[in-house]
């Protein structure tokens, strides 16, 4: 009994003593943002034991780990073609397809040269926002691939829908067609290796994105690939919010009707997303296909349509380039924003030009799901639009079922739709994709979508709001004290 006792006086003595050793390490060591800093060093020393834990697991900084530096590659064609559009749009020679994405040359030079994203003006744009009709699309391009078929899913799930699409899979390989499937570990957590058994066998390969090399224990929570790309013969692409899985085909009754945006691309633009596949495909099987003009690469037709550039970051680069990509909308704005994401917890600098654009005169509408599935964050969320609503934005708590889109649309002219969320695991920790699409006819397009969805929305007042009990707008402001790290 003694001995136990002498361990716990020992314990209450060292505990504290390393915490605060760990805390100065973080701070000398780690070089991150404020905001996260504090976020850390106030979990390691409320919670000694739990917050070095979840530090272990969550905390790491990728970025200083050399062997996940990952640079982009390029065709040679892509680097003229980026040089040759940085000059024309700096000289003011580049050919529009429309007079209006002239007004956003400057996002579209920091798109291209930050994310290495030329501009293609050649692309068919389909918009899916019901599961069900985007996952049959995917399966009847699936079925029409000739050459080759490339998957990655951030979640797959083990059920009547990852089943559908795995079969689907390897009849495909059967004849022939070269199928890659990569998923993520954590995201698609629970799926074993017997889904893919007969893919593997009928010659499809199929990897894991940063796997656990101990079962059932990943020291990288964090550093997720959230990416959703499927891109069939290099000509058709599919880029959005719905991952592969019942529920996001409605299936389960827990979140009901899935409303989330997805696109399917036709044109150029899916060169730029099979360049990431092939990245994230190389990292995660070894296998570094060549990115030279190839089949994988397959020229388009160039009947102007609409315009798209695809924006990848992640957390081996410190540009954040979706985020930027956010920002720059935002500031051009003249009459309206739009902005629709399951979590809003943007950080100082996306809080900061939404508050400067409703301070300004511009119409601003967040849309949010009132659903939440993730409490922590849906907390969080709440307190940052009630400084947004205290400023006269407009905020929109979607109600019929759950709303997982991420869609940002400003001035009916510029819109983005990918997979990044407005919070901080998508602008530093998680690899993300979005498609920024030019042009009125996308833009007015989703943003009636946007106009529809407020008829299944509550309009949040600040009268509303300031009738919340004392107790959830506590939970509020804690959430948002450790909004850096959620």
């Amino acid at each position: 009994m003694q001995m136990w006792s002498d361990l716990w006086k020992t314990m209450n003595v060292w505990i504290p003593v390393i915490s605060l050793l760990f805390a100065i390490a973080i701070i000398f060591l780690e070089r991150r943002n404020v905001g996260v800093t504090w976020a850390w060093l106030m979990l390691l020393l409320l919670l000694p034991i739990v917050g070095f834990i979840i530090y272990i697991f969550l905390g790491q900084n990728l970025a200083r780990q050399k062997v996940y530096r990952m640079r982009p590659r390029m065709q040679e064609r892509v680097r003229e073609e980026i040089a040759l559009q940085g000059e024309q749009l700096l000289r003011g020679t580049f050919a529009y397809n429309e007079p209006s994405i002239g007004h956003f040359r400057h996002l579209i030079y920091m798109n291209l040269f930050s994310s290495y994203s030329p501009l293609t003006q050649n692309n068919e744009v389909t918009v899916f926002t019901d599961g069900v009709r985007k996952f049959e699309a995917l399966l009847e391009q699936i079925a029409e691939a000739e050459q080759h078929i490339h998957i990655l899913y951030y979640k797959i799930g083990n059920d009547e829908t990852g089943r559908r699409l795995v079969h689907a899979l390897k009849r495909k390989a059967e004849e022939g067609v070269k199928v890659r499937l990569l998923y993520d570990d954590i995201g698609s957590f629970g799926v074993g290796h017997g889904l893919f058994k007969e893919l593997k066998a009928a010659g499809g390969a199929v990897h894991r994105f940063f796997p656990s090399k101990i079962p059932f224990l990943n020291f990288r929570l964090n550093y997720r690939n959230h990416r959703k790309i499927a891109v069939i013969d290099g000509k058709v692409g599919f880029i959005g919010g719905f991952n592969i899985g019942n529920e996001y085909l409605g299936m389960n009754p827990a979140f009901g009707y899935w409303r989330d945006t997805h696109l399917m691309l036709y044109g150029d633009a899916v060169h730029r997303l099979q360049v990431q596949f092939l990245l994230d495909w190389g990292i995660a099987s070894n296998e570094m296909l060549s990115l030279e003009p190839n089949a994988l690469f397959p020229r388009m037709s160039h009947a102007p349509k609409t315009a798209v550039q695809i924006v990848s970051s992640g957390p081996n680069s410190e540009k954040q380039q979706i985020k930027n990509g956010y920002i720059k909308m935002i500031f051009q704005a003249q009459r309206s924003i739009y902005v629709q994401t399951p979590y809003f917890v943007p950080d100082d600098s996306m809080f900061n030009a939404l508050k400067i654009a409703v301070l300004s005169g511009i119409d601003v509408r967040i849309m949010i799901p009132k659903k939440a599935d993730h409490l922590l964050v849906h907390y969080a969320s709440y307190s940052y639009l009630r400084d947004l609503l205290q400023a006269g934005a407009k905020c929109y708590l979607y109600s019929h079922g759950f709303l997982h889109a991420k869609t940002i649309i400003v001035d009916g002219e510029v819109a983005s739709v990918g997979t990044a969320n407005l919070d901080h695991r998508s602008f530093e920790l998680n690899f993300e994709v979005t498609a920024f699409l030019y042009g009125e006819d996308v833009a007015h397009q989703l943003a009636d979508i946007f106009e529809e969805d407020m008829k299944n929305s509550e309009l949040l007042t600040w009268e509303q709001y300031g009738k919340r009990r004392l107790l959830t707008r506590a939970a509020e402001s804690m959430a948002r004290l450790l909004s850096p790290i959620l």
